[in-house]
């Protein structure tokens, strides 16, 4: 049984998505440990802020399986086949750790975004604070409290899981 940690992000009608990502992942993992959900500005190209947040779970696929099946999550919730890597999406749903993997095939583990980009750092940070990346063997909450803030602006946001409730 491998842990895994994944990197939910939307611009799309975010709230929705960020549900669905949800009901998806625990229909295929089982149960989740979710991060808090953060707002941040698109990187990349000029869009509509992202909700941002990092899933744990324990899973017995197979990296090429999960990454598969991430895939296919993203695909049934509109996600755009061959869209261009910086624009809007409705769903984007990154590996970011696969245990203490660390590989370049199917996938880079661990995901270089994990130390580059705020609004996958925190979340990471909050659901896995002692957990060591793998290549520098420093603690995410570590990482976390050196990361150049000011260099992105994130902020918590209060959401609301129920899917009949509003969030912000």
């Amino acid at each position: 049984m491998a842990r895994i940690y994944i990197s939910v992000g939307s611009n799309i009608d975010p709230a929705h998505y960020l549900r669905q990502a949800n009901v998806a992942l625990t229909r295929a993992l089982g149960e989740l440990t979710l991060s808090p959900v953060y707002q941040s500005e698109a990187v990349g190209f000029e869009g509509e802020h992202f909700l941002n947040m990092v899933i744990g779970a324990d899973t017995d696929l197979a990296i090429e399986e999960l990454v598969s099946l991430l895939k296919q999550i993203e695909l049934d919730n509109g996600r755009k086949p061959g869209a261009k890597k910086f624009s809007a999406r409705t769903l984007d749903l990154d590996l970011l750790l696969y245990d203490d993997v660390v590989c370049s095939s199917p996938i880079e583990l661990p995901r270089a975004e994990i130390l580059h980009n705020a609004f996958v750092l925190w979340p990471l940070a909050d659901v896995a604070p002692t957990r060591c990346h793998p290549l520098n063997g420093t603690r995410f909450n570590a990482l976390w409290s050196q990361f150049d803030k000011p260099s992105q602006r994130l902020w918590p946001v209060d959401f609301v899981w129920d899917s009949e409730s509003q969030t912000q």
